[in-house]
């Protein structure tokens, strides 16, 4: 009768530094990925300096730093438990310091008292809602593996999550006639990022020791 692992139960031949190949599927789902966010970054600056929308320059910040999460992803994938924990770290501290930019940019904006322009955030909100949203059925399959895998889900999953909070941003903008709305959204997004990444970090922590206790 066979035992059944989660990611943290692994063999000590993968912990002790022995690479494992990428399941079958994956590499490919990470090169669509990337180019997906790639692309919608540069779409979401250039309509978030148009707007003036502080959400959704939160949102092509965060579409930018998945791409190069994917990239990093590719790079690791099939090495050892050791060096994919290694990068799921690097990509958590790098979800973090998203996040705080976010809510210190949201903050600063507070200032200011311009007020965006909804339209143009509604339509690119629901542009990238459909992306994400199909990176995320892409991904699906490999939510519960090990922190690197976890890391890429869960940058993607937060990706849709701000794309249905811009949409609502846009019409909160359009009815009230206020930043607030998008302003509350950047503050949220922000504090998202900031939860995803401790998660991440305490994963990958949790199996670099697993690596070294092996060795």
């Amino acid at each position: 009768m066979g035992v059944h692992c989660t990611h943290d139960c692994r063999s000590g031949h993968e912990a002790h530094g022995s690479p494992t190949p990428a399941p079958p599927g994956y590499r490919r789902a990470l090169w669509i990925a990337l180019i997906v966010n790639a692309a919608m970054a540069a779409v979401e600056v250039a309509a978030g300096l148009h707007a003036g929308s502080v959400s959704l320059l939160a949102d092509a910040i965060d579409f930018l730093g998945d791409a190069a999460n994917y990239g990093v992803s590719l790079f690791v994938l099939g090495m050892a438990l050791t060096w994919r924990a290694r990068a799921a770290l690097l990509k958590g501290l790098s979800m973090g310091l998203f996040g705080v930019f976010v809510l210190v940019k949201a903050a600063w904006m507070a200032t200011s008292g311009a007020v965006p322009e909804p339209l143009t955030m509604g339509l690119v909100g629901a542009l990238a809602l459909a992306a994400n949203l199909g990176v995320a059925a892409l991904l699906y399959a490999w939510r519960e593996g090990d922190a690197n895998m976890r890391s890429v889900w869960l940058c993607t999953r937060n990706d849709a999550i701000g794309n249905v909070a811009v949409i609502g941003a846009a019409l909160g903008v359009f009815g009230t006639g206020t930043a607030w709305p998008d302003l509350i959204v950047a503050g949220v997004m922000g504090t998202l990022a900031l939860t995803a990444a401790v998660t991440v970090v305490r994963q990958a922590r949790g199996e670099m020791r697993l690596a070294a206790t092996a060795a």
